[in-house]
């Protein structure tokens, strides 16, 4: 994009399990210096009981967890959304650059334009800064609804939200896991009965 978008900021390299990736990002976007720790952590720790075939990932960004899912799994359909549309201008940029063919982006606030088939594996990196409600109501209770049975919901969080996050499991009846913290971040496993 360097050249072509007055909002490119550089292209970032990230490898996984052997696997090159790089990403275009951008000045205002979430992480424009390297892929971040958190989601980082997640992609490192993140083991689904089964391959899944239609995976969600909610608050995409410059769509670094959903491109490396796409291809991890090659046979499976992958929705990445975000609210913010330069971000869904880089994710598919960034789609096309590490030549996945399996993924689609969309712009959406919260799950509003999400296809509501059921979904396997959904995972997020879920944004700190909105407050514990929105939270609550569109990254932990709205997803869930998306999830098929079996299916699982993997997300991180900074650990500043770990006041809550442990919380809404007993409230709401959840089969919630704590997965890997590190210096910052926790990673969560939802599964849905």
């Amino acid at each position: 994009m360097d050249g072509l978008d007055a909002y490119y900021k550089k292209r970032i390299p990230y490898t996984l399990r052997g696997e090159p990736f790089v990403f275009d990002v951008a000045h205002t976007l979430f992480s424009s210096f390297q892929v971040d720790e958190g989601t980082d952590l997640l992609l490192r720790s993140l083991e689904p009981a089964a391959p899944p075939a239609r995976i969600l990932d909610l608050g995409c960004g410059v769509g670094v967890i959903g491109i490396v899912l796409a291809r991890r799994y090659p046979e499976a359909t992958v929705v990445l959304a975000d609210k913010d549309l330069l971000a869904v201008r880089y994710a598919r940029h960034n789609l096309a650059l590490n030549q996945i063919t399996n993924a689609i982006v969309l712009g959406s606030v919260g799950l509003e334009a999400v296809p509501p088939d059921p979904y396997d594996l959904i995972v997020s990196n879920i944004p700190a800064k909105i407050g514990d409600l929105a939270i609550e109501q569109e990254f932990i209770l709205g997803p869930l609804a998306h999830l098929s049975p079996g299916g699982e919901y993997w997300f991180v969080v900074v650990s500043g939200l770990n006041h809550l996050i442990p919380r809404l499991g007993p409230r709401h009846n959840l089969k919630l896991k704590a997965i890997k913290k590190r210096s910052g971040h926790c990673v969560y496993r939802i599964t849905r009965p």
